[in-house]
């Protein structure tokens, strides 16, 4: 009775390795085409994960419950409303607001490093009066500094947006720019503001400074509310009132969190295209595997031969080859996958973000590399299969 011949896991994989390790260079280069698309998949999804963890973690921090109420454009003349003047008060006055706060940029006011400036070198910066709840409401923080709560009442001092100080060349307090026709002392600067960016680049003065300094009329282009989580809604449904009870129907309110969120939904479409380009590299590196394979089953017909001579089965070659083309494609998605993800480390450590890898992208990244070996290796596989022993020993 004839046994039936068999080809026992070690065996096999044993025999794939081989394959691969009697042409190394040309192993290394089809598998780096499979690691490039597997690395840059995991590094797309890794960063876009991460800076939602970040924008999580920000919002966490700095709270969802912030509302801002500015002023609307009148349909028939397509002016502006201003706000009155008593806005931010009778909104502090609301039910359910824990604190409110303004800002009211002066019109044709600009900060300049010192008198000697040209006018036309605003630097792109605004003036702005405001009042001492301000960094409360916004949960905003002094990069140095003291905030204006600290200055006397009515004296020239300012407190500088992180992109203000940068353009006026000031460090630090204590040094002065020039605001109009008078120089104000800087007593700190500000952290980014991440739900007011507009204050990064802003020169902020305290509200009777502006009445006695700059001609400030009262009025304030941007109240800011902060209110408990479950009455948001409510809030938001009664802040246009609360600010202008004579015509509400021209205050506009929004929430500085939806724009963050909006900003990230916009970010996550440039990572769709991203990961497309890294399916591309994928598929290209899945051809450079199929391709590697059928150019050994052509250079090892002799090796194919002497084995089907031996008793070798049709389904043993199958397996050896199939092995073969899956070890070569899962050394390329191992290495994309660990190269993926020390890119993402990389990257989030540099910005200060969480480092944040879906699991699921990593063990996507192994299984995508094994199903791409497994078709790219099934044709090269089959053909060795069915080549009879005779024509493969008799190649040359």
């Amino acid at each position: 009775m004839t046994k039936t011949s068999r080809l026992r896991t070690a065996d096999l994989l044993r025999l794939g390795a081989n394959g691969i390790s009697t042409r190394p260079l040309r192993a290394v280069l089809s598998a780096a085409g499979i690691a490039i698309g597997i690395a840059a998949m995991i590094a797309v999804i890794g960063i876009s994960s991460s800076s939602q963890a970040h924008l999580d973690a920000e919002l966490d921090k700095l709270g969802t419950n912030l509302l801002v109420a500015v002023p609307g454009t009148d349909p028939d003349t397509g002016r502006l409303v201003p706000l009155p003047t008593t806005a931010v008060a009778t909104v502090a006055r609301a039910d359910g607001v824990d604190s409110a706060s303004g800002v009211g940029e002066i019109q044709d006011m600009y900060a300049y490093r010192n008198s000697h400036v040209e006018p036309a070198e605003t630097n792109a910066l605004t003036v702005q009066a405001t009042d001492v709840h301000l960094l409360g409401t916004l949960k905003a923080a002094m990069r140095s500094g003291n905030w204006l709560d600290h200055s006397p009442e009515r004296y020239p001092t300012a407190v500088l947006g992180r992109v203000a100080a940068s353009r006026l060349g000031v460090t630090g307090a204590g040094q002065q720019v020039w605001i109009g026709k008078q120089y104000f002392t800087v007593l700190g600067v500000l952290d980014t503001v991440a739900l007011a960016p507009e204050l990064d680049t802003s020169v902020l003065v305290t509200n009777s400074s502006a009445r006695h300094f700059l001609g400030f009329d009262g009025h304030p282009t941007k109240v800011y509310e902060r209110s408990p989580d479950q009455l948001v809604a409510t809030v938001r449904t009664l802040l246009a009132r609360a600010a202008s009870p004579a015509a509400p129907q021209f205050v506009a309110v929004s929430r500085p969190s939806d724009a963050l969120k909006a900003r990230q939904a916009a970010n996550a479409s440039y990572s769709g295209l991203l990961i497309g380009l890294g399916a591309v590299a994928l598929l290209v590196g899945g051809i450079g595997v199929a391709n590697t394979m059928v150019i050994a089953v052509m250079e090892r017909r002799n090796e194919i031969g002497l084995r089907r001579a031996l008793g070798a089965a049709r389904r043993h070659i199958t397996r050896q080859f199939l092995t073969e083309a899956l070890l070569l494609s899962c050394l390329g998605g191992l290495s994309g996958t660990a190269l993926g993800a020390a890119v993402t480390l990389g990257y989030a450590t540099s910005q200060q973000w969480p480092t944040s890898i879906p699991l699921i992208a990593l063990l996507g990244g192994v299984t995508t590399t094994a199903a791409v070996g497994a078709i790219a290796g099934l044709y090269p596989a089959l053909r060795a299969a069915h080549t009879p022993p005779t024509t493969a020993l008799a190649s040359p």
